[in-house]
């Protein structure tokens, strides 16, 4: 499935249309150039999930956990990182039945769990979000 959105506040739209799908266990990957919208995305997952705080990239820190109302956040960034997840010591996270992956910049696509692959690109003056393989809406 394709979308093109041209603001943030549509991102953010069709993210918490998104996550109304996703269940426990489930690993998001996120892929686009720096700005393409990829933290924008996880603020309406974590909208979805009915997490009020601020979401921010976590970049730096490499893993932010957000509780939700009936699903959790855990929000990685593996933009600075290689190897395998194990051995970070994030495998923890992944398939959590009690949370959803979103995980950014990851080159790993092998996990014991459902896996949606989303790629944010420009396009013109907005962005193209591509949802592989699509959940029914």
């Amino acid at each position: 499935m394709e979308y093109i959105t041209h603001s943030r506040e549509e991102t953010i739209a069709v993210a918490e249309s998104f996550a109304a799908r996703l269940q426990g266990g489930d690993v998001v990957l996120l892929s686009g150039e720096l700005g393409a919208g990829k933290t924008t995305f996880t603020k309406g997952i974590a909208l979805a999930l009915g997490i009020t705080e601020p979401v921010t990239s976590p970049t730096f820190t490499i893993i932010k956990e957000y509780e939700g109302r009936e699903l959790d956040l855990y929000h990685m960034d593996m933009y600075r990182l290689s190897g395998d997840l194990t051995e970070l010591g994030l495998e923890d996270y992944l398939g959590n039945e009690k949370g959803i992956c979103v995980i950014e910049w990851c080159a790993v696509k092998d996990f014991h769990a459902r896996v949606i692959e989303i790629r944010l690109e420009y396009a013109g003056d907005g962005r193209k979000i591509t949802i592989d393989p699509p959940i029914k809406w």
